[in-house]
């Protein structure tokens, strides 16, 4: 008698669960260790006091929507200039910024795959009420819409053009005026990327400056997430199938996700930071935003970064003042994506974070956010900073 369609189904998310955990041998191995020293409830409790208690992904500015192409709601926020809401200025950036007037410019975030504009936490609270800031979720994640193509029979799996065309709609909705900066962590750098591509008018008229972090403009699937590459290749192979099979039941698989919540935290530490002294609440926060990624929404977009290939668009930033950087030890996208971006961007300045993982603008935020405001200064999103012996805001 032949196998049954959901036998089979089953049969083959069995052996991809098997593969699958060739990928979590490193992180189950740390898990272990933590489980002889501490209890599973004691374990939960920490992670309820850390949600309870995290001080992380509580910005909120001016809510928006725009609409993209095939019909999706896009949500985004605003922070205007002077939304600080008395927020004190890190005297990095008083230095930079002092009390001179910001020019009309608008620095446009897009997060990664699996998180949502909280990602960029520590940025917005460094910038926010000193120059106007635009955060948005990409389709299916945060409280932006489900991607309406990827929804029903005809589903179709995400493409990085779509998103590209996605950020035009949300930048033509939150900043139709005015000069841009655009701002990408991993998937939003791919963003980014399309957005150049497809776009090259608006880029060469609106924008002034263009941040990479932790991103690729391809040969993903040359990365081997620092494994054996022989298991990496075997797991690639069959991986797209069996997310399309698990995102067909997203209710189980998340009932499974919670149930191997220990294996799964320590999953997202391993390939989010390279720290060892990571502040847990940091930690718990990563781990919140990618867990509340369904299951079919993972399945979607998954297949977009073997098929990701935009070094060809890369030239078009050249004039451009131009930040790439990423952690030195990034597994999810390695550094020497990053330097391959700055290669073919001569004039672009390089920054390898030392000890920093793919989550790089949460591990070390300082870091980044001074190279963002440099990039600022660059780009004329902010006056220079005051000549030497004279106070800020003097001329």
């Amino acid at each position: 008698m032949g196998e049954s369609s959901s036998g089979g189904t089953w049969r083959r998310a069995g052996f991809a669960g098997a593969a699958i955990g060739v990928l979590a041998a490193g992180a189950a191995a740390g898990v272990a260790v933590e489980r002889l020293t501490v209890g599973r409830s004691v374990r939960r409790k920490a992670r309820l006091a850390l949600d309870s208690a995290g001080p992380y992904g509580g910005l909120r500015g001016t809510p928006g929507r725009a609409l993209a192409d095939d019909g999706t709601v896009l949500y985004y926020e605003v922070d205007e200039v002077g939304d600080g809401h008395g927020a004190e200025v890190p005297a990095r950036l008083r230095r930079l910024f002092g009390r001179r007037e910001p020019a009309p410019v608008t620095v446009v975030f897009s997060h990664g795959y699996c998180l949502n504009q909280d990602s960029w936490h520590f940025q917005r609270a460094a910038l926010r009420g000193l120059v106007r800031t635009v955060h948005w979720d990409q389709r299916s994640h945060g409280r932006s819409g489900q991607g309406v193509t990827q929804a029903g029979p005809d589903a179709v799996p995400v493409s990085i053009d779509q998103l590209g065309r996605d950020l035009r709609a949300v930048v033509d909705a939150a900043a139709p005026e005015g000069p841009l900066v655009l701002v990408g962590h991993s998937m939003g750098g791919m963003t980014v990327m399309a957005f150049a591509e497809q776009y090259p008018e608006l880029m060469r008229e609106r924008v002034a400056g263009v941040a990479f972090v932790g991103t690729s403009a391809g040969k993903l699937h040359e990365v081997t997430y620092g494994l054996p590459v022989l298991g990496v290749n075997a797991v690639r192979r069959i991986l797209p199938g069996v997310l399309r099979a698990l995102g067909a039941q997203a209710e189980l698989v998340e009932r499974g996700r919670r149930a191997t919540a220990d294996l799964f935290a320590g999953l997202v530490k391993k390939y989010s930071f390279a720290s060892k002294d990571v502040d847990p609440a940091v930690a718990r926060f990563a781990e919140r935003m990618i867990e509340s990624t369904p299951i079919d929404v993972v399945a979607a977009f998954y297949p977009a970064f073997a098929e990701h290939d935009k070094s060809a668009s890369l030239p078009a930033l050249r004039d451009l003042p131009v930040l790439a950087l990423a952690g030195d030890r990034d597994l999810v996208t390695p550094s020497s994506h990053t330097e391959a971006i700055a290669a073919l961007l001569p004039d672009a300045e390089l920054v390898i974070v030392p000890d920093g993982g793919h989550l790089v603008m949460l591990e070390h935020p300082e870091a980044v956010t001074d190279r963002l405001a440099d990039l600022l200064v660059r780009a004329g999103a902010v006056p220079r900073p005051a000549a030497a012996g004279t106070e800020p805001g003097e001329s």
